[in-house]
């Protein structure tokens, strides 16, 4: 069903990248469809991880597993909620002095057919944002970015 998949090149290091992203608790900060997050479990090589979503008055709730791999890698498996499949994975690449190349992808499936009709439009949404939302939760956390440069992929 729904997939989204995107690349960019950000001007924080993996290891802030991927401290962002697997800080769950603090989702609800700067996300603004999350509206809460805890961490039930933890494992040798991650944890799990309940979060309520929500638009208008839309709401669900799920609890995935997350896997980590510092600071390269953070994948995502539902383990119950409403969907019939969840996976994301953030991939992180170094590609500079402190540049890091992101790959971000998502995909899911809600169990109920009404519930996606009136969820994975706004779920598309909101899973457009979250690599802009956590680039923008670095600027406020780091320091003073170093400058990208045009030409990386040249």
């Amino acid at each position: 069903m729904p997939r989204h998949a995107e690349r960019r090149v950000s001007a924080y290091t993996a290891e802030q990248l991927f401290d962002l992203v697997v800080d769950v608790e603090r989702y609800p900060e700067f996300l603004p469809w999350c509206r809460g997050a805890a961490i039930t479990a933890r494992h040798e090589d991650g944890f799990d991880a309940d979060l309520a979503i929500g638009f208008r008055l839309l709401r669900a709730s799920y609890r995935s597993r997350i896997t980590c791999q510092r600071p390269s890698s953070v994948d995502v498996t539902l383990v119950h909620g409403p969907f019939r499949y969840l996976t994301n994975q953030w991939l992180f690449r170094k590609v500079g002095h402190a540049q890091t190349e992101i790959a971000f992808e998502v995909d899911f499936e809600f169990r109920s057919s009404t519930f996606s009709r009136a969820m994975t439009p706004l779920f598309g949404l909101a899973v457009q944002r979250m690599v802009h939302e956590f680039e923008q939760r670095a600027k406020r956390l780091y320091a003073k970015p170093i400058a990208v440069s045009e030409d990386l992929g040249r």
